[in-house]
């Protein structure tokens, strides 16, 4: 109730400021989209808000008779995703055009706060002629904001796409159609998970921010409709797992981890091509299979770990049409758990260690009238899950590395139904 009540008043307050401005338009521009999820999955998923934000299907839980419990169908229908966005324009300052957005949905922070207003987006930015500056909450540089999945499902093809918004300082640097993006970045919703569960702690104890590298080249022609982007990114993470081993001693060990992704994206006319592929350290806070283990205990007496990664591919492609009525688009996705490079000595932290791999196809269909949209997907995701061993165990060698999985799966058909404004 006190968060409504807060995001009201702050609304009514912008309004005000923005018509309160003079004749030179600077203010606040309102704009963003009502919609309404309708979705039947076939079994039960490994999802977030009452099944809105798909993953993969959730594994099999055999009974005494035998029976799956999880293979029972379930639907749902939300309009958490409905968005508002304002973007703001104001006066010149250091000899660069100044602007901001501010942008929020009803996904709510939790499962709990379902329904409540969530903060995706706030962020000034000074743009110079070939040199911008975003200071702010805004997608991690190594989700392409002109090069995702167009995918009607919230999920934006996640877990085979980087899916986080972080708080950010970013300077893109222009040479040309040559673009050079260096970003430094914390944590907020989107975090990573450790002894403790997921929590924002392991990386401010870390004292270091995650520090980002993207290159790439991007060729528009908007008059002929024609695009060419190719580009390449390095993340490079630090986290503090612990600041206290078990036994109450002071503990400064951390793990650094290396993540890399490339990306294409190719528009004609009527068509348009896009993939990205991901080899990533650690990629639980983007939403993506991964962690990190405890490699070794290298003081027993005070309970001081090592740890190692857990490694992670991921790849997508895309193609859909590009009629401004209607649209036909096709998502393939895949990703791989890759394990650690060394003995697993300790406990894992990470997300589907029973996972061999995942991989989905989805076809939609888009059609436009004016402001309206109706959007019918078609989703496919199977996950293959470690099948149990002679010893009451599962198929997972000493290296975190599924080697015999079954595969679960599961269709989901959805339908989005829009209004923008």
């Amino acid at each position: 109730m006190k968060k409504s009540l807060l995001f009201t008043v702050m609304l009514s307050i912008t309004l005000l400021i923005s018509y309160a401005q003079d004749e030179s338009s600077f203010g606040i521009r309102f704009s963003g989209f009502v919609k309404t999820d309708i979705f039947w999955d076939s079994r039960q998923t490994i999802s977030a808000r009452e099944g809105h934000f798909l993953l993969y299907p959730a594994n099999e839980n055999i009974d005494a008779d035998g029976n799956d419990i999880n293979a029972r169908p379930n639907f749902n229908i939300l309009s958490i995703q409905t968005r508002l966005t304002g973007k703001i324009t104001g006066p010149d300052a250091f000899g660069a055009k100044t602007s901001g957005v501010i942008e929020g949905s009803f996904f709510g922070n939790i499962e709990s706060n379902i329904n409540s207003f969530r903060l995706r987006h706030a962020y000034v930015k000074l743009d110079w002629t070939k040199t911008s500056l975003l200071v702010g909450q805004y997608w991690h540089p190594m989700f392409i904001t002109y090069c995702f999945p167009g995918v009607v499902s919230f999920n934006t093809g996640a877990p085979f796409i980087p899916f986080t918004r972080n708080p950010q300082v970013r300077l893109t640097q222009k040479f040309g159609d040559f673009n050079l993006i260096l970003t430094a970045l914390s944590q907020l919703d989107f975090v990573s998970t450790g002894p403790d569960g997921a929590s924002r702690a392991y990386i401010r104890n870390s004292a270091i921010p995650t520090l980002n590298v993207r290159f790439e080249y991007r060729k528009v022609n908007s008059e002929e409709g024609k695009e060419f982007l190719a580009g390449a990114g390095l993340n490079i993470k630090t986290l503090a797992p612990r600041i206290e081993t078990d036994s109450g001693y002071k503990t400064t060990e951390k793990i650094t981890t290396f993540s890399e992704t490339f990306y294409l994206k190719l528009t004609i006319p009527k068509l348009t091509f896009k993939l990205q592929g991901v080899y990533a350290q650690d990629a639980y806070n983007w939403t993506m299979l991964g962690g990190y283990a405890v490699e070794d205990v290298t003081d027993v007496a005070r309970d001081i770990w090592a740890y190692t990664p857990i490694t992670t591919a991921a790849g997508w492609f895309e193609v859909h049409t590009n009629g401004k009525q209607w649209q036909l688009g096709l998502l393939m996705g895949y990703t791989k758990n890759m394990g650690s490079n060394v003995v697993i000595g300790g406990d894992a932290f990470e997300r589907g260690s029973n996972i061999d791999y995942v991989y989905r196809i989805a076809p939609r269909f888009i059609y436009n009238a004016g402001k309206f949209r109706i959007a019918p997907e078609f989703e496919y995701t199977v996950a293959g899950y470690a099948t149990a061993n002679p010893l009451g165990g599962l198929n997972i060698d000493n290296k975190g590395k599924v080697t015999d999985s079954k595969a679960v799966a599961n269709a989901r058909i959805l339908l989005g139904v829009y209004y923008f404004f």
